[in-house]
C-alpha cells in the first residue's frame, strides 16, 4: 500500500477564499467547488449574484479535473484534444451521466505529483474561471509552502 495524502476543510477553505477574492477583484461572480480525490464534493460556494446552475457546472468540472487528471480546457485544444471531433475520446462529455465537462474552469489539485482533488469554478469566461482557479492552486501552495509542493498552472496534465 501507499500513503495517500487527503484534502480537509482547512485547505479547501483557503482555496475557496482564495479563488473568491480573485473574482471579487476582476469583478466576477463565481461558484467555486473542491473536490477530493474521487470526484466528492469538500466545499461549493456561490458567490452572491452567482449563476443558479453554477454549483452544479463547478461541481462537474472539479469531478473531471480530479478523475482523469488534468485541466478541463485540454480536451477540446486543438489539435490533440482527445474530446474533439474524430480524436479518441470524443462524446466523452457525456460518459458519468453528463457529469464529464470538457470547457475551461475544471484543474486537478496536484501535491508532490499526485493528484488529491480538484478545483472547479463557473462563472466568468474561460480567461476569469482561469484566474480564479489558478488563484485557488496558489493559495493551496501558499498554505503548504516548505512542507509540499502544489503545481499551480492553467495547463495541468498527469
Amino acid at each position: 500500500m501507499k500513503p495517500a495524502w487527503k484534502l480537509e476543510q482547512r485547505e479547501a477553505r483557503a482555496m475557496v477564499e482564495a479563488a473568491t477574492a480573485k473574482a471579487r477583484e476582476i469583478g466576477v461572480a463565481q461558484t467555486v467547488c473542491i473536490v477530493d480525490d474521487g470526484g466528492h464534493p469538500l466545499l461549493i460556494e456561490r458567490m452572491d449574484g452567482a449563476r443558479v446552475t453554477g454549483p452544479q457546472i463547478a461541481w462537474n468540472k472539479a469531478f473531471t479535473a480530479a478523475g482523469h487528471k488534468r485541466s478541463t480546457h485540454l480536451f477540446n485544444t486543438a489539435p490533440n484534444g482527445p474530446a474533439l471531433p474524430g480524436n479518441e475520446a470524443f462524446g466523452i462529455q457525456w460518459s458519468f451521466e453528463g457529469r464529464f465537462a470538457v470547457f475551461v474552469g475544471g484543474f486537478p489539485i496536484v501535491l508532490d505529483g499526485a493528484v488529491i482533488g480538484g478545483i472547479g469554478l463557473s462563472g466568468g469566461n474561460g480567461e476569469q474561471d482561469t484566474a480564479c482557479g489558478v488563484a485557488g492552486l496558489q493559495a493551496l501552495a501558499d498554505l503548504l509552502a516548505g512542507r509540499h509542493q502544489v503545481t499551480v498552472a492553467a495547463d495541468i496534465k498527469l
